[in-house]
């Protein structure tokens, strides 16, 4: 006759109790920071879609100070291209307004470059924010399960060693209670390498959108010194 959960979590020690509820904290941090993200993510993609073509047209009119302000502006606060280059287009046009040499422009746009790299840097560890916790878990949930499933094994063979009974029916039970802890770590395990693979993989593809647009940014700026 098979035992239910309930039963299950009864006869479980205090050991595998424990890492259950650990295990139980790591599933809801990882479905957490997963909804989190994804959030994040959508809003990020959404805005850029939207900022990028606006700001590119007031660029295109030599409008800065209306870019600048559309970089700022509350409607693209999640874009992560806003966020990187509003700093370029700050930078150049406090360059600009220090001097009209040809010397100056140059430097104007070493100047917008490097604080477009700072400002990239920062936005990609803004948007890593959380996945190493995931990769944690993704890698060690396993491991976690298994040490429960461990002390489950150790104390279904020592109550065999107390009774005196033998056979398979005298530890089954036992160890099929401290199985379930290595069922559940892998199943966390799972879960969190699943949201940090596809996380990471968007994060990828938010710095290419980064380094496309800050060099196309920086093309504009050196046009405008030619």
């Amino acid at each position: 006759m098979q035992m239910s959960m309930v039963e299950m979590w009864g006869n479980m020690g205090w050991v595998a109790k424990g890492v259950v509820f650990v295990l139980a904290f790591m599933s809801i941090y990882s479905i957490a920071i997963a909804i989190e993200r994804f959030w994040t993510y959508s809003q990020a993609t959404k805005q850029s879609r939207r900022y990028a073509p606006e700001v590119a047209r007031l660029l295109k009119q030599g409008k800065i100070r209306e870019a600048i302000d559309a970089s700022r502006n509350a409607g693209v606060k999640y874009s992560h291209l806003a966020k990187v280059l509003v700093v370029g287009l700050q930078e150049w046009q406090y360059q600009q307004e220090l001097g009209e040499t040809a010397r100056d422009k140059d430097a104007a746009v070493d100047a917008a470059k490097r604080a477009i790299q700072r400002a990239t840097a920062v936005n990609q560890a803004d948007l890593k924010r959380g996945l190493s916790g995931l990769a944690t878990i993704g890698s060690t949930a396993a491991f976690v399960g298994l040490f429960g499933t461990t002390f489950g094994i150790i104390n279904a063979f020592s109550g065999m060693a107390l009774t005196g009974s033998g056979g398979i029916t005298a530890v089954a039970g036992g160890i099929a209670e401290a199985l379930v802890t290595t069922a559940f770590g892998i199943i966390v395990a799972v879960i969190g390498v699943w949201f940090y693979n596809y996380f990471a993989g968007r994060v990828e593809g938010f710095n290419v959108e980064m380094d496309n647009s800050s060099s196309e940014l920086l093309d504009y700026f050196i046009k405008q010194t030619s």
